[in-house]
């Protein structure tokens, strides 16, 4: 493959992680406030937003962390090895991660919504959810294939 191919990709990992960033430093402090406003008397809940958000973005940066190694991988000419099958496997369980985090955090979107009168904010966890589900999903099964090309390759090296 092509190198300016992975670098364009190596650029995009890296443009898909500043947006986050953003979210997490701009946004979340304002939603975290807007929980207190709207549940004064449960101040608790302030902490189980910046918990939930940046809980899942511990797991985001580490998918994008890995990302980038499988590109470098591909760049070295190991994309049929061992450490690009970890790879996928450490984005398969960040992704995992994510969603099992926005599942258990589900009913603060809940209570939003129903203190708000806004029931797309639960719609918006409910994407989350799956987004983080089909991107699992699918490096699952880039792991399996590439478990399995690694061994169809194994085999044609040993018989030549």
């Amino acid at each position: 493959m092509k190198r300016g191919t992975t670098l364009f990709l190596k650029a995009a990992v890296i443009l898909i992680g500043i947006p986050v960033l953003a979210l997490c430093i701009f946004l979340v402090p304002k939603i975290a406030g807007f929980i207190v406003e709207l549940y004064p008397d449960h101040a608790y809940l302030e902490y189980l937003v910046y918990l939930m958000f940046y809980g899942a973005a511990v797991p985001f940066y580490i998918a994008l962390y890995q990302a980038f190694k499988l590109l470098a991988y591909i760049d070295a000419s190991q994309a049929f090895s061992d450490l690009s099958v970890q790879a996928l496997k450490h984005i398969r369980n960040c992704a995992l991660a994510i969603s099992g985090i926005y599942v258990v955090g589900l009913p603060l979107f809940y209570l939003i919504a129903e203190r708000d009168d806004a029931p797309g904010v639960i719609l918006i966890g409910m994407i989350l959810i799956f987004a983080s589900v089909v991107i699992a999903v699918f490096a699952a099964v880039l792991q399996r294939l590439l478990q399995e090309a690694i061994a169809i390759k194994s085999e044609n090296d040993l018989t030549v």
